[in-house]
């Protein structure tokens, strides 16, 4: 009865199905290597008890108030000290998610093409499809050239066919799902065809600075500020439960991103602002976080370790200098997709790839998270799956 009550819009909405799992299982009761949820180990209880206290004390019924659309100065200028921007640069963001989808109301009408990697993360890809973009994906090449080729021949499709490009959309450090990163040229390649064809950037960073090996490579953003939107977060190096992130962009941008939010939620949680922004300045924020980042270093490795000790022949894995997640590639014909039942009914949960794909391949491939479960759980899960796959294949 109430099919014709709904906007054109519901019709282009695409339920995750990460977010369908945790629906259904109890993660405690299962290998989970399926969602993006960073360990509970990381969060840092005792101190963000007494950040919280603190920041009571300091700014009293203050934090508990309506505050600025852009988000509270402390945090603000916090953010641009440690990314190394003017403040009226930054924006806080109600969590990256938001930086995603806002940057989409503002720049996307119906039909317009937005360029992503091929696989790209899911909760872009479901922002994307609501405002009915039209998304056109490019799987990355090792080969530089080729790589550009790639871009280049899609690039003119577009324009032959008379759409506009509003902007790419890229997540270049430790991507969800591949876990892989650009290289330095890469990014040049890209910011280039941007000014080329007069497109703009998105670029979204959320596991950046969880970087466990290699050197940090300049940001997108800092190759051109004028047309690169730099996303950041804080659900991955504090606590996602905050809902905080930011996003870094020119000011003519940001007043409209401001505009649009406004609608969307007044201000960005108060409360949680103050708390992030003296857990920044405070210095506790980099000491918990190097300590995160000795975890999941450990996880990894013994994610890989055991995929190397237990996977069946045929199977291989990207090997991510950082971040939470690394993408297996099975053989041609394997689908991922019908594959999970079987899997879930013995106890292991993942991601199949398809859903990361723009145009539905990628059926043999699948996400694996390593920061959620315990080492031990780790091991299980991987041996569990391994003998599931070997049963199959």
């Amino acid at each position: 009865m109430y099919e014709e009550k709904f906007s054109e819009d519901v019709g282009s909405f695409f339920r995750s199905p990460v977010r369908e799992i945790f629906k259904k299982v109890d993660l405690g009761s299962i290998y989970s290597f399926a969602g993006g949820y960073p360990s509970a180990e990381t969060f840092p209880l005792e101190e963000i008890r007494r950040t919280m206290s603190e920041v009571i004390d300091k700014y009293a019924g203050k934090a508990f108030q309506y505050g600025a659309t852009q988000g509270v100065p402390e945090l603000r200028e916090a953010v641009a000290e440690r990314c190394g921007v003017p403040v009226e640069r930054v924006q806080i963001t109600s969590s990256s998610q938001q930086g995603i989808d806002v940057c989409t109301r503002v720049l996307v009408d119906p039909g317009d093409v937005i360029l992503t990697s091929s696989p790209s993360y899911l909760g872009a890809l479901q922002s994307f499809r609501s405002y009915r973009a039209d998304i056109r994906g490019v799987a990355h090449n090792a080969d530089i050239a080729a790589f550009k080729a790639e871009y280049e021949k899609v690039i003119a499709q577009v324009e032959a066919e008379g759409k506009k490009i509003k902007f790419l959309y890229m997540i270049p450090d430790f991507q969800n799902p591949s876990g892989e990163s650009l290289t330095l040229e890469e990014r040049e390649m890209l910011v280039s065809l941007a000014q080329e064809h007069d497109f703009l950037i998105v670029e979204d960073s959320p596991y950046r600075e969880l970087r466990y090996e290699g050197d940090h490579i300049p940001t997108m953003y800092s190759l051109d500020p004028d047309r690169v939107i730099h996303l950041g977060s804080f659900s991955k190096i504090f606590a996602p439960g905050f809902r905080l992130g930011w996003a870094i962009a020119h000011p003519d941008i940001l007043d409209k991103i401001y505009v649009c939010k406004q609608s969307l939620d007044l201000c960005p949680p108060i409360f949680d602002q103050y708390v992030a922004a003296e857990f920044l300045r405070s210095g506790r924020l980099d000491a918990n976080l190097q300590k995160s980042i000795a975890l999941y270093r450990r996880k990894r490795d013994l994610l890989l370790s055991q995929l190397e000790e237990h996977m069946p022949e045929g199977v291989s894995w990207t090997h991510p200098e950082g971040g939470l997640f690394l993408f297996l590639t099975l053989p041609e014909g394997f689908d991922a997709v019908r594959f999970y039942d079987k899997s879930l009914d013995a106890g292991v949960a993942y991601v199949a790839g398809e859903f990361f794909h723009p145009d539905g391949t990628g059926k043999n491939t699948m996400r694996m998270n390593f920061s959620f479960m315990s080492e031990q759980k780790i091991r299980e899960g991987v041996e569990l799956l391994s003998r599931l796959l070997r049963e199959t294949l």
